[in-house]
């Protein structure tokens, strides 16, 4: 009995611990706001631990102690009627607790909220636009891509955060805390990535069915290739990041059909005047993925969809 109870147990957390760090700590922090927040959490873990550890050993030394050694249920132990110094203790202790976790995540606050000071030459503005069920990216010099931010390392990257449709929530945990995008207000925050890498993140707001399809990577990489991914790769790149960050999380990796209807047959697929409206208003239970594309992206999706996806029209014609 007692192996089958710790096999279910293992089996229950083992999603918990092969989480980073056990899934009980913050993933590594790769930025200074990052770092802050890491060393607030340390701070309040640390004076849970050690009044969970406390609490228990007590309960544990009580119920020991004080058992009823034979004593029948009916008869009362001894009665013990207040201890002015021992509640001062247990009073005071708690104040002092939070007023030094209060101290220290104040003290910690201006890193984690204010936009480190740094020239132009070191700053990347970026507009992150939350839609149902992808993120887009505007870098400064006009370039867009969807699902993968790309940043150059050691740059301070200053995000503007929007949403069009309903209320998502930007996190990369290495980078940052959340950050709401909510239709109708701007919100912002930043990040200093100080390694080059992929991070991971998602939506933290439930935002629709495909919530958990939301995913996010922000890629580091030197000035020179940041510099070369968003004069060239970005646009060239533009069409697949389309289809795969977005018509791909309802139609299928290859167009063939998963929530959404397959369209690796339909011939509008490969018509601009035709896949335009579609996308940008959407159709039937299809939400407007693509409200304020420009016509460079729909060419771009269609680009791809012609050399990747579509089959020719089905024999309906549909």
């Amino acid at each position: 009995m007692l192996f089958f109870l710790v096999t279910v147990a293992v089996l229950a957390t083992a999603g918990v611990a092969v989480a980073a760090n056990g899934g009980l700590t913050p993933e590594f922090a790769h930025s200074p706001n990052a770092h802050r927040i890491n060393d607030a959490y340390y701070l309040i873990l640390g004076f849970t631990g050690a009044i969970f550890a406390l609490v228990e050993v007590s309960l544990v030394v009580f119920i020991w102690k004080y058992r009823s050694r034979g004593r029948p249920r009916s008869a009362e132990g001894v009665q013990v009627h207040g201890n002015t110094r021992l509640e001062l203790i247990w009073t005071v202790i708690p104040v002092v607790v939070l007023a030094a976790i209060g101290l220290f995540v104040f003290y910690e606050l201006p890193g984690i909220a204010d936009v480190p000071a740094a020239s132009a030459g070191d700053r990347v503005n970026v507009t992150v636009e939350g839609h149902q069920f992808y993120w887009q990216f505007d870098y400064p010099n006009g370039s867009r891509s969807i699902g993968d931010l790309h940043v150059p390392v050691g740059k301070v990257v200053y995000l503007t955060i929007v949403s069009p449709d309903v209320n998502h929530s930007w996190w990369i945990p290495q980078l940052g805390g959340k950050t709401d995008a909510i239709p109708g207000r701007t919100n912002h925050t930043w990040c200093k990535a100080d390694r080059a890498g992929t991070y991971v993140g998602q939506c933290a707001e439930f935002c629709g069915t495909f919530h958990e399809a939301m995913r996010a990577r922000v890629i580091a990489t030197s000035a020179p290739e940041y510099q070369a991914y968003v004069s060239s790769t970005a646009q060239k790149d533009l069409g697949r990041s389309e289809f795969h960050g977005v018509c791909a999380t309802c139609h299928g990796m290859q167009g063939q059909g998963a929530y959404g209807p397959s369209v690796s047959t339909n011939p509008l697929l490969v018509q601009p005047s035709g896949l335009a409206p579609i996308v940008r208003n959407g159709f039937g239970k299809m939400p407007p993925v693509g409200e304020g594309w420009s016509d460079a992206q729909i060419k771009a999706l269609v680009r791809y969809a012609k050399s990747k996806i579509f089959k020719g029209a089905s024999a309906s014609g549909g």
